[in-house]
């Protein structure tokens, strides 16, 4: 990765800042609620886990994060932005990416042009200047494809540039909707559930690929079941239990917390005293 696409990433601010920051939030659903007054950040140059038992509200908080639900009380911020009004694609234009539990792809467009839409989202070129390919238009397409390239590098799919996405195994499926959502440069890269469908050795190929990310120069907030993965690759981990926050920390910190055994990883803690 070159100097330049890393400080791409980096340039808004030092690691260590506060990048977003959770605040009292709240949301119901009718007589539901989903969120009861979380609160947290995520620092930036971190690898962030987000973790709960099936319904604590993992990805309810995500959704209010991106801009698919509104908080019905309390506040999520974005390098100081508030994103309670923003539509989803301003959240994406402001910093924010994400990929998802069910990989969405353009099936029958290339691997190359699946990175190229995601570029596309802060694109400046007009209509008229892609209608008539400007000068603008081919020097700014020029730059995106050799980005969506830099970007198929880092996460280990060159190769297939101009293969069909379709074509892809799953595993690589999941690379390529990483490498798009980075294509955006988010300040945030938000990870959902992105080991799910892998075997053992295609989640150690994704903790390397995380890492990867974050080495690049980008924040990273993840979502996942699978706590092997989560305890090794993030910096810090907040646990959620219908939909309030239970523990905050470092992983070992996280893994001795009673509260979070009980909850979340008493089977696994049971299972590992057994064996």
């Amino acid at each position: 990765m070159s100097e330049t696409t890393t400080t791409a990433a980096t340039a808004t601010g030092a690691t260590g800042e506060r990048l977003l920051e959770v605040d009292d939030v709240t949301i119901k659903f009718g007589g539901l609620t989903a969120l009861d007054s979380v609160t947290f950040d995520i620092k930036r140059g971190e690898i962030l886990g987000l973790i709960g038992p099936n319904g604590a509200g993992k990805t309810t908080c995500f959704n209010v994060m991106t801009g698919v639900y509104r908080a019905t009380s309390g506040e999520v911020r974005l390098d100081g932005a508030p994103l309670g009004k923003l539509k989803k694609y301003e959240i994406t234009k402001l910093g924010m990416a994400r990929t998802f539990q069910n990989i969405r792809l353009f099936k029958t467009m290339t691997v190359l042009e699946n990175v190229m839409v995601g570029a596309d989202a802060n694109s400046k070129v007009g209509f008229l200047n892609a209608l008539f390919r400007t000068p603008l238009h081919r020097r700014t397409e020029s730059a995106a494809k050799a980005r969506a390239r830099e970007l198929l590098d880092l996460v280990g799919i060159r190769a297939d540039e101009n293969e069909l996405a379709s074509n892809l195994s799953y595993g690589d499926q999941r690379r390529l909707e990483i490498a798009r959502a980075m294509a955006t440069e988010p300040k945030l890269l938000c990870l959902d559930e992105p080991a799910a469908g892998f075997n053992p050795a295609e989640k150690q190929r994704l903790m390397e690929l995380i890492r990867k990310v974050r080495d690049a120069g980008y924040t990273v907030l993840l979502i996942e079941h699978d706590m092997r993965l989560v305890m090794g690759v993030t910096d810090r981990i907040v646990v959620l239990e219908f939909g309030r926050k239970i523990a905050e920390g470092t992983p070992a910190e996280v893994r001795e917390n009673p509260a979070v055994i009980a909850a979340y990883l008493g089977v696994e803690e049971d299972d590992d005293a057994a064996s």
